[in-house]
């Protein structure tokens, strides 16, 4: 069986195995305030080129959405994101169960707008009984989104500073943000995304690592006591130099980058056999994540030697299902189930 369902069906890069063996009886402080740690989060802070960022390092995408979520928000207030959005469909309602509730808006794409933003916050402080409500306090963008597709510099700049004119903290989830940033779509590098949030986080769980994300904090006022939210909402590993140890090897000489960006360049090779067979695309994504509409009986065909995931029906015939490549696909992988979609045809 080869799995395509997702990008962390792996273990982890065997650099990262290395290292985690070699420092394994090593002792260090507890909590992430070792120097593995301290080495990770001057890496970031260099790529990012902002020595002011505060960088923290939790096990896991929904431990990280829960904590700056809950730190960011009053207890009135809740957090606007695509209807699509992870933390609306994927985290079992972890965002309400801290008290706070997401503003799901109808986006086609996976994309929120400005003008999504500004309709939401418009439409919250334009009422009369607004006290009644849940005011809108967060914007939640992932880049990534999930279908696959990606903000532009541009989109990304318009959300900023509406998110600045209305007074909401704008927080990226980078859970897939390496196969984003390598994509050959994309047209924004990691110090363009650092100066348009207010905090955002590098994926590690799904491009490389056995668990961990890298969150980075720009705005002060989430920098400040965020070690307290971490610790009560349950993101705060003893054994933290585990992260530590994982970022600095994928980062030191750009593996992380080197990795996503051969993930990505093996999901649009997919794409592109697929289109060259007639199959079109549910959603235009130019990264690791790709959506075919395929028939039933292909689906079917495939599903005895292949994992994915179905996505939508998208009529009596039709079903779109989501291949994934990760850091670890091998063209083999890639060419077999190319191969196996024309044997179908060929009947």
């Amino acid at each position: 069986m080869i799995r395509l369902e997702c990008d962390y069906a792996e273990g982890a890069h065997e650099r990262v195995l290395r290292r985690l063996f070699e420092t394994n009886l090593e002792q260090t402080p507890g909590y992430g305030e070792d120097a593995y740690c301290a080495q990770a989060r001057a890496r970031i802070r260099a790529l990012c080129e902002n020595e002011a960022l505060d960088v923290h390092f939790l096990v896991g995408g929904t431990q990280t959405n829960t904590t700056v979520i809950a730190a960011a928000l009053r207890p009135h207030q809740g957090v606007i994101a695509a209807a699509s959005g992870h933390i609306n469909v994927h985290e079992t309602g972890a965002i309400e169960a801290t008290g706070h509730k997401v503003l799901a808006v109808p986006s086609a794409d996976g994309k929120l707008t400005a003008l999504d933003v500004r309709r939401v916050w418009e439409a919250h402080w334009q009422d009369e009984t607004r006290e009644h409500m849940v005011q809108p306090g967060m914007v939640y963008l992932s880049q990534p989104t999930e279908n696959g597709t990606l903000y532009t510099l541009a989109e990304l700049d318009d959300l900023w500073q509406t998110c600045q004119d209305c007074g909401l903290f704008l927080y990226v989830d980078g859970a897939r943000l390496g196969y984003g940033l390598m994509s050959p779509a994309c047209d924004m590098t990691l110090p363009d995304l650092a100066r348009r949030c207010d905090a955002f986080y590098l994926g590690g769980t799904k491009q490389g690592l056995l668990f961990g994300e890298a969150l980075v904090l720009a705005h002060p006022a989430l920098q400040r006591d965020f070690r307290y939210h971490l610790k009560q909402h349950g993101g705060m590993l003893a054994k933290g130099r585990l992260l530590g140890v994982q970022f600095e090897a994928m980062l030191e000489d750009g593996l992380y980058f080197d990795l996503a960006r051969r993930a990505d360049r093996l999901a649009l090779d997919l794409r592109r056999a697929l289109e060259e067979r007639g199959y079109a695309m549910l959603y235009d994504s130019p990264t690791n994540q790709q959506y075919p509409i395929l028939p039933d009986e292909l689906v079917e065909h495939l599903a005895a030697d292949f994992a994915f995931s179905f996505w939508k029906k998208v009529d009596q015939d039709h079903t779109a299902v989501r291949l994934c490549t990760s850091w670890a696909t091998e063209p083999a992988a890639i060419q077999a189930l190319i191969q196996a979609v024309d044997r179908w045809e060929e009947g």
